[in-house]
């Protein structure tokens, strides 16, 4: 999405050429026109969802931004497991965090995603597909069909697109970062990941 690119050319900054920091627009403070554009991408490119999944907190916008477009599909997150919320109603994950460096688990209640539903997953990063793969679980242990994956910013060096696309799963990134040389941002040609 040539808008997100350009914004993050000009605004994102990188730490130690590892850290993407974008905080003050995708990650903790959100350009709001931004992410309805970004949703609207979303919904253009996937069609028979009756539930967006994300993951709390950082997909959330993107999802209901999505469903905005796709006429208020309802939206589902993931909650990173605390104490006693882990049990025989709730689908479970378990995903770890390379940035964090710990292992949550995450987890939806039964009736929320269910074998009939056709899910959407959407989140804001993709690295190595670790948070993406707990999403794909959640909804293959519930049995709906997935539809596809939606990523607001790819880490094509970090390999979870293979991860995702390996199992048949259509993916749409919509800015994909090739590399990262000297703290500058080298993105894919748009339509190459797409």
């Amino acid at each position: 999405m040539k808008e997100l690119i350009e914004k993050m050319k000009l605004e994102a900054y990188v730490i130690d050429n590892r850290v993407i920091k974008v905080d003050h627009f995708i990650n903790h403070m959100l350009d709001s026109e931004l992410v309805f554009k970004m949703g609207k991408e979303f919904a253009s490119a996937f069609s028979g969802v009756t539930k967006i999944l994300t993951i709390e907190t950082s997909g959330i916008a993107y999802a209901l931004a999505t469903s905005f477009h796709m006429d208020y599909v309802p939206v589902v997150f993931a909650k990173k497991v605390r104490g006693s919320q882990s049990g025989k109603e709730v689908y479970q994950s378990k995903v770890f965090s390379y940035t964090k460096q710990v292992e949550s688990i995450i987890s939806v209640d039964k009736n929320f995603l269910q074998e009939n539903d056709q899910v959407l997953i959407i989140d804001d990063f993709l690295a190595k597909g670790e948070a993406t793969a707990g999403l794909i679980d959640l909804v293959e242990q519930s049995k709906a069909r997935l539809v596809g994956v939606g990523i607001v910013i790819e880490k094509g060096y970090e390999k979870g697109r293979e991860r995702i696309l390996n199992k048949g799963i259509k993916l749409r990134s919509l800015a994909c970062i090739k590399e990262i040389k000297d703290g500058e941002l080298i993105f894919e040609k748009e339509g190459q990941y797409a």
